[in-house]
């Protein structure tokens, strides 16, 4: 690494008077890149592990520092043997581990649902085994899923969302409004990170509320010097985790609620950084603290990039991907290139209508990437009926189509919101007409008809869908109502059956009647699992 950092005394004694908003970024730059130089310089051969490890690795990919390219490929090289030797198991309890490494990756733009062929992610799809250390799981779980957006993998325990881990948040909040590790006083290190993970959830209501609770309570408890004390020392990676939660969500460092005696939470923490020697712990200590410097490091690059108007330090999307990594949800080979998998836009959306559904996974899934919505914000209504024009819009979003033209259906018009999916899916053949002129847009979609389009639309995505009249009957002969079925259907029924996109547990098919819009979004989401266009379990 180039030192760039000759002048780096003064400008620290310049910087320690101002507040950031009003600090010029090379100074800002001069501190990290002081900082990042010292981590680089300790942690040449990062392990897996808290220090000297994850954290570095962090601190330095989201500095933006001038660090080789060989460092962060020697570290996931470092990842690959160690998740190979330990057989996926990071650890049996302390899920934390596989979140702390999943941060790590995605920082480098590594993915973390295959490394060496095991998914790391899968462990924090069990919520049970996740939350079982205390807080500390679900705050880091929910700052690792939503780093890069990741899907949360099934597995055989009890299946998590991201609701479930953001109550389990607000559940265990301190008398005083915060979060502790054992107790019931808020301490601010675990309140800190704790505002980290709810930091972008802020349009529930219940979130909000605990957030500026625990803000004031924060507010309150801190120091005169603008420095926090934790379990009655005062030290600096308190200051870290409230500063970084502020910079998550968006809040000035100088925000009057956190200036005291002129002193903001960075004046603080600059007194215990030590030129060309990284952070102390306390200022007590003779000598700079690794776990404190690295920690010093990663806030320091929060605040830079909360200058510099990028996204925040855990907000991880921006960060490129490595050129001999694929994405896990890159599609079937031979798939028309026009379908392409669609990303969380959304992350934790939920409704309050489908807690304890069965197919709440696929709902939420979809929902997430906007590929289907709810009748209301907080009502997706599982048992309702589809009509045929919602369900070509939310192929068409699910496959992630270009937009096609005019089908020349009487009944679809320009001033219809379906106009283009309707459209769309027809010149794509997932839909056809009931009649050359008409669509009936509003007529409710059936059961056998659903599995026409969603085997018309998994054949687009490059899967083989041809099964001959002999086998579908084969496949079919345990449901005694399947000669009801048309025989435009008994193929699609036959391969929908067949590759679970629709469930076998059931002793009808009932061909005719409608489909629910629960069962519905388990069909598309088991179709593009399937295809490999949602990320699945590895």
């Amino acid at each position: 690494m180039k030192r760039k950092t000759a002048s780096f005394l003064g400008l620290l004694l310049i910087f320690s008077s101002i507040t950031v908003s009003a600090a010029d970024s090379d100074t800002v730059n001069a501190i990290v890149s002081d900082a990042a130089e010292y981590v680089y310089k300790t942690t040449g051969n990062p392990q897996v592990g808290s220090t000297g490890g994850e954290w570095a690795v962090i601190g330095l990919a989201r500095s933006g520092a001038e660090v080789p390219a060989e460092y962060f490929e020697n570290y996931y090289q470092t990842v690959e043997k160690y998740v190979k030797d330990c057989r996926g198991v990071l650890h049996d309890r302390k899920y934390t581990e596989y979140s702390r490494v999943i941060l790590a990756l995605t920082a480098i733009g590594k993915n973390p649902a295959d490394v060496a062929g095991y998914n790391l992610l899968k462990p924090l799809g069990d919520y049970e085994k996740t939350i079982w250390q205390g807080i500390n799981g679900p705050i880091w779980a929910l700052l690792a899923l939503d780093s890069g957006s990741y899907e949360i993998p099934g597995n055989a325990g009890t299946l998590a969302t991201r609701e479930m881990y953001i109550n389990n948040i607000l559940e265990n909040r301190t008398a005083d409004g915060g979060w502790t590790i054992s107790g019931d006083v808020a301490d601010p290190d675990i309140t800190g990170m704790a505002l980290q993970a709810l930091a972008k959830y802020q349009d529930n209501e219940s979130v909000k509320a605990a957030t500026e609770k625990a803000l004031l309570r924060m507010s309150e408890i801190q120091c005169e010097n603008g420095g926090f004390s934790s379990r009655g020392t005062e030290n600096s990676e308190s200051c870290v985790q409230m500063i970084t939660a502020l910079c998550e969500l968006g809040i000035p460092i100088d925000d009057e609620r956190f200036v005291k005696n002129g002193n903001t939470m960075l004046d603080n923490l600059l007194t215990y950084y030590t030129e060309g020697k990284g952070f102390k712990h306390t200022h007590e200590e003779s000598g700079s603290n690794q776990m404190a410097t690295e920690q010093g490091l990663y806030c320091m690059a929060a605040i830079k990039r909360a200058i510099e108007g990028k996204s925040s330090l855990y907000r991880m999307s921006d960060a490129a991907r490595s050129d001999n990594t694929a994405s896990p949800v890159s599609g079937l080979a031979g798939k028309n290139p026009d379908v392409r998998g669609t990303d969380i836009v959304s992350p934790g959306k939920t409704f309050a209508d489908i807690s304890g559904h069965l197919s709440r996974t696929a709902i939420e899934a979809l929902s997430a990437r906007n590929i289907i919505n709810g009748k209301s914000e907080n009502s997706f209504e599982p048992d309702s009926t589809m009509t045929r024009a919602e369900f070509a819009a939310i192929v068409v979003r699910g496959l992630g189509l270009p937009i096609k033209s005019d089908a020349g259906f009487a009944d679809v018009t320009e001033n219809d919101w379906f106009y283009e999916y309707v459209n769309t899916a027809y010149f794509y053949n997932i839909t056809s007409g009931i009649s050359e002129t008409e669509f009936n847009p509003n007529g409710t979609i059936t059961r056998e008809e659903a599995a026409v389009m969603v085997t018309r639309a998994a054949e687009l995505c490059g899967a083989d869908t041809e099964i001959d009249a002999f086998a579908a009957r084969d496949i079919l002969a345990g449901f005694f109502d399947y000669v009801k079925a048309s025989d435009w259907a008994i193929g699609s029924l036959a391969f929908c059956y067949d590759k679970g996109i629709l469930p076998d547990d059931a002793e009808e098919i009932k061909p005719k009647e409608a489909v629910t819009r629960a069962e519905i979004a388990q069909m598309l989401f088991n179709m593009l699992s399937l295809s490999n266009l949602i990320q699945g379990e590895k």
